[in-house]
């Protein structure tokens, strides 16, 4: 935690003591969050040969709401990262969630980020091969993958039960048609991020960008 000495007044003009209450205001605000650790981001250890990009916590709200997700709800993450989706999913809908991912130190710093937020009862993190999972259970996936990736795991998607969702961040499937596709601009990154909805079982008929007005999820 860092500290702050405050220097005699009678050397500070009034501009001076301005700043340094604004300092104190914005370090009191930030303190005052809750704790997430985050490590510098792209990042690949031994283990994964994937680069790491963090969704937006605004993204991450989007994707989950597009999903309609709801108490009943298991959700799945795939590459969780730092387990901020499978947090949010159990924090706003408590929901149980589970992340995965094969870098040990995602896992590590999921892992860390779930017991500061005191979740331990609604998530989980493994450390596993997500190509080599068995998806059956979940009701809902997400996803932020590059687009061969997502296509990799096209086989162990179709075994999901009628109804299950996916949500895919900024990539979609290749020749599967999607439900909804929404563009969200992010206030974090003042980026633009597309957001991909499906629902099983999945519509290979007619070309992606065909609309489609069937509902999304329960």
């Amino acid at each position: 935690m860092p500290t702050i000495n405050s220097p005699p007044s009678e050397t500070w003009n009034p501009n001076m003591m301005a700043h340094f209450l604004l300092f104190v205001l914005v370090a009191a605000a930030i303190l005052a969050e809750p704790c997430f650790v985050e490590a510098a981001e792209p990042a690949q250890s031994s283990e994964d040969t994937a680069i790491h990009v963090p969704t937006p916590p605004d993204i991450v709200d989007k994707m989950l709401e597009l999903a309609r997700v709801s108490s009943d709800d298991l959700l799945y993450d795939l590459g969780c990262g730092d387990g901020r989706i499978v947090i949010a999913a159990a924090s706003t809908y408590r929901c149980r969630a589970v992340g995965y991912d094969i870098d040990a130190r995602k896992v590590k710093q999921s892992k860390d980020n779930v017991k500061r937020h005191k979740l331990e009862t609604l998530v989980q993190i493994k450390q596993q091969d997500i190509f080599k999972l068995d998806l059956r259970e979940a009701s809902v996936i997400t996803l932020y993958l590059l687009p061969e990736m997502n296509d990799r795991l096209v086989p162990q998607l179709k075994t999901l039960k009628d109804g299950s969702r996916i949500v895919c961040h900024q990539f979609p499937f290749e020749g599967i048609r999607y439900d909804r596709m929404i563009t969200v601009k992010s206030t974090q990154d003042g980026a633009k991020h597309d957001i991909y909805l499906y629902t099983l079982p999945f519509d290979t008929v007619r070309p992606p960008q065909a609309s489609l007005d069937r509902p999304a999820g329960r």
